[in-house]
């Protein structure tokens, strides 16, 4: 009896491969014939999967993304306002390995995605999305009370993204600039500022 095959089980595979070697060394690490070989196929077969090297990075970068986004809906489920608005903040630095991890990932796709105008995209929607909670956090945090500081909600979610973005950023070019300890500084000023008029 021939062996059934799970399609949707290998594609899933190649995606933690590629992810793996993208880690590892960049996309320049992650070429198909790295892929297939650390995946176990023989070179030319990822084509059943994934018609290209693109389709297959973008179903990486898809992965990406939702991973992202789960993150977000599950630290911030039973919350609102000032206190969502932290656990999301705290939770998108890179103050751990895997997020660090993570981060090194996500700076391979801002580098493709300048090249790659499917995968711009992709991104440009997760940040719009992105912006959207963190405004929405700000609103009820005023509404409640807890976020008390005159500067403009838009000016917040600017400085929010653009300390993330850095953190993200530095944690892997220049890790001395980007400690544990300096993000979590910047980030308890940040927040203390919030909550003062």
């Amino acid at each position: 009896m021939p062996k059934v095959i799970d399609h949707d089980e290998r594609r899933e595979h190649i995606v933690d491969v590629t992810w793996e070697l993208i880690v590892r060394g960049g996309f320049e690490a992650a070429t198909m014939r790295e892929i297939a070989a650390a995946a176990g196929f023989a070179n030319g077969a990822l084509k059943r999967y994934f018609a290209s090297k693109d389709a297959l990075v973008e179903a990486t970068f898809d992965r990406a993304l939702s991973q992202v986004h789960a993150q977000i809906a599950a630290a911030t489920a039973d919350r609102s306002g000032l206190e969502a608005l932290r656990v999301l903040c705290y939770g998108a630095m890179p103050l751990d390995a895997k997020r660090i991890t993570a981060g090194r990932v996500l700076l391979a796709f801002w580098d493709m995605s300048l090249g790659n105008r499917r995968l711009h995209d992709r991104y440009a929607e997760h940040l719009r999305s992105w912006r959207a909670a963190l405004r929405e956090h700000i609103r009820q945090g005023r509404a409640d009370g807890d976020i008390r500081t005159a500067t403009p909600d838009e000016q917040l979610v600017d400085e929010i993204v653009l300390m993330n973005a850095g953190a993200n950023v530095m944690s892997l070019v220049g890790p001395r600039f980007s400690t544990r300890k300096l993000q979590k500084a910047h980030l308890d000023s940040f927040f203390d500022r919030l909550t003062r008029p």
